[in-house]
């Protein structure tokens, strides 16, 4: 599963409304679910 950031246009691994591999918080509205590449190079994300 992954979840991109439309501020950013990172994708990183995990689940809208979860928390990213990397420790990002998704509940905000500004990230989405995706079906993308990830793209986050943070520890976590990236393994």
């Amino acid at each position: 599963m992954a979840v991109k950031n439309t501020e950013t246009g990172e994708v990183h691994k995990g689940s809208k409304g979860s928390e990213t591999k990397c420790g990002f918080d998704t509940s905000a509205s500004h990230w989405v679910s995706s079906n993308s590449k990830i793209t986050c190079e943070r520890k976590g994300c990236k393994d």
